[in-house]
């Protein structure tokens, strides 16, 4: 894949001068993390490959880690014969740190936070320099009452249970009131045998036994459990509403065999993946082709959804002429 300064829609206008668009790096790239010291090595071969520089920090919790890490990258870059200040792993892992870090514009180009929402809430607030945040990932899957049941449950028990701890996981499930008696019993079963807690609306409840009441906050939550809550709604507009009104605008999914349907959940629905018959665990760079991500943006500017290595770029126009005056 060729990114940096790679050329795009280049045409003649009536003038005769030529109007294109090359791919260009975001510049210094300030990645802020907790734990999970293999973010080192992937961030900085990201923006590594993407033209960037970055600034790494992470958290307390590996810094050995991160520090071993960040001697193996200086020695590749020195062979490879760049200079090891493209890559930086900073060795403080107190916030002050990170308030020098996000408060720098002059030095640094954007900012990308990865971690819990208490610190995504915190550089959000006080960084001076432009951020592209990861938010929680409150998803939801809605099964419309023209939906194939026999892939609508396998579509569930995947994006609930495959993994817990992702943010592409399901959390909230909405069914179609016409076709509940029909699909709820035999899929909250399956949920209920491989452990999931259920917490469904009045309706769901009485439909399933085991079923605990849910609440407002549950609509809202991301569990990063085995945990789902459950309603029982209308249509499909009423589906779309709930969804806009509650999730984190990450990844949701519609199962459905009609195909006005499908295409109006895909149009109405604000969320930076919106998918039909498909488990939510699809939302992730690996499997959309991008290769490794830094990150799922909920952010709408500037890149949104899976940032692999062209969502570490932008574009900027270019212009070729001959002498060309403007008349």
């Amino acid at each position: 894949m060729i990114l940096r300064g790679a050329i795009s829609d280049l045409k003649y206008r009536p003038s005769g001068i030529q109007v294109g668009r090359m791919r260009v790096p975001l510049g210094v790239i300030g990645i802020i993390y907790e734990s999970r010291p293999n973010v080192t090595c992937e961030a900085a071969s990201l923006c590594l490959k993407s033209g960037n520089a970055t600034i790494l920090r992470g958290g307390s919790e590996a810094i050995n880690s991160n520090q071993a890490i960040a001697a193996c990258i200086k020695t590749g870059l020195e062979q490879a014969g760049l200079s090891e200040h493209v890559v930086q792993v900073l060795d403080r892992p107190d916030r002050d740190a990170v308030g020098l870090l996000i408060t720098m514009p002059e030095f640094v180009d954007v900012i990308i936070p990865r971690g819990g929402k208490g610190l995504i809430a915190r550089i959000s607030a006080d960084a001076k320099v432009p951020v592209i945040k990861h938010l929680d990932g409150n998803c939801h899957v809605y099964i419309d009452d023209k939906a194939d049941i026999e892939k609508a449950i396998p579509v569930v028990i995947n994006a609930k249970t495959q993994r817990y701890g992702t943010c592409c996981t399901l959390e909230s499930l909405l069914v179609a009131e016409k076709i509940a008696a029909q699909v709820l019993p035999a899929l909250c079963e399956q949920l209920i045998e491989k452990g999931v807690e259920l917490r469904g609306c009045e309706n769901t409840r009485a439909l399933v036994e085991g079923v605990n009441p849910a609440s407002i906050e549950d609509w809202e939550t991301e569990y990063l459990a085995p945990i789902l809550s459950i309603k029982i709604v209308a249509d499909v507009d009423a589906a779309i509403s709930h969804i806009n009104t509650y999730s984190s605008q990450h990844t949701e999914s519609i199962v459905t065999e009609d195909y006005t349907r499908a295409q109006q959940f895909l149009r109405e629905v604000d969320s930076s993946s919106v998918m039909i018959n498909a488990s939510t665990r699809f939302a992730d760079g690996f499997e959309y082709g991008l290769g490794a991500e830094i990150g799922i943006s909920t952010d709408k500017l500037h890149a949104r959804g899976p940032v692999g290595l062209e969502g570490l770029t932008s574009q900027k126009y270019i212009v070729l002429g001959d002498g060309h005056i403007r008349q």
